[in-house]
């Protein structure tokens, strides 16, 4: 089985990328989704959290935006959530690898924002990066709710630079044109995958 990396900065596509992974019919992990789910449904994280970071677990499940409050912008808050999160994270992607492997299916996705970051890219056999002019980022992230152009400067200045994900990327991945596009580049390499 292939195991393919999507990446790219913020607003790059990656959402646009993981529909059109899954319209190909291959399984996508959305590292993102993963830790929402987490937040909501693992009780055991969710009690972490909260004495980590007291205040931030409402009716049960972890308030992302107070949780945010409390560490953006905060290295050293952000280190100390992410040694909580990342290892539960890291078991829910052994589990989607391994129920991939016993499907049998010659590829699945990982959707993972900071791959290169956390030094997940290294597990991957194929990594696609994602990116747009910095005009049409800029565009669709502005239009997010609470987002304004310090969070969205803060956000890029803890991500790796663009060119080099580019350089480390196995398929970069043009996503300001259209989804027609994208499409083609990623059945582009499905077929090689499966041939």
């Amino acid at each position: 089985m292939i195991v393919i990396g999507l990446t790219g900065s913020i607003g790059m596509g990656k959402s646009t990328a993981t529909g059109l992974f899954r319209l190909l019919g291959v399984p996508v992990q959305d590292a993102d989704a993963v830790v929402h789910d987490l937040f909501r449904s693992n009780t055991a994280l969710i009690k972490q959290v909260e004495a980590a970071f007291p205040g931030t677990v409402v009716n049960g499940s972890v308030d992302r935006k107070k949780l945010g409050g409390l560490v953006f912008g905060k290295p050293d808050e952000i280190a100390r959530l992410e040694a909580i999160v990342h290892p539960a994270v890291r078991a829910e992607r052994e589990k989607f690898l391994q129920h991939c492997r016993m499907r049998h299916v010659p590829a699945c996705v990982l959707d993972i924002p900071l791959l290169f970051e956390t030094g997940i890219d290294a597990s991957c056999d194929e990594v696609v990066v994602v990116v747009a002019p910095p005009f049409v980022q800029a565009g669709r992230v502005l239009r997010r709710p609470d987002m304004t152009r310090e969070r969205l400067d803060a956000i890029r200045a803890k991500q790796m630079p663009d060119r080099e994900k580019c350089r480390r990327a196995t398929l970069v991945v043009q996503t300001g044109n259209g989804k027609r596009p994208v499409l083609r580049a990623l059945a582009a390499l499905l077929r090689s995958i499966r041939s």
